[in-house]
């Protein structure tokens, strides 16, 4: 275990903005504005991809779906730049 700088324990505490990507798109307006109630936006991920998990909008990794107590929750699988 590595023992971090005093200077980092300062940073803990920031609120950062975690975001999960489902997938993206792209639309014209007129599209968009035309979305509806049961409108279905098709997106360039496949159901069996990983998805991205970000951190303030930079990747830090990928993981999947999960159910739990009737609610989504997020299991993370990789941590970016790990892969292979």
């Amino acid at each position: 275990m590595t023992a971090q700088p005093r200077s980092f324990d300062l940073l803990k505490d920031v609120d950062v903005r975690l975001s999960v990507e489902l997938g993206r798109t792209e639309m014209k307006l007129k599209d968009v504005l035309s979305l509806g109630e049961e409108s279905v936006v098709m997106l360039d991920r496949l159901t069996d991809e990983l998805l991205d998990v970000m951190v303030n909008g930079k990747l830090i990794a990928r993981g999947e779906i999960v159910a739990e107590n009737n609610r989504f929750g997020l299991r993370i699988v990789e941590l970016a730049g790990s892969e292979g």
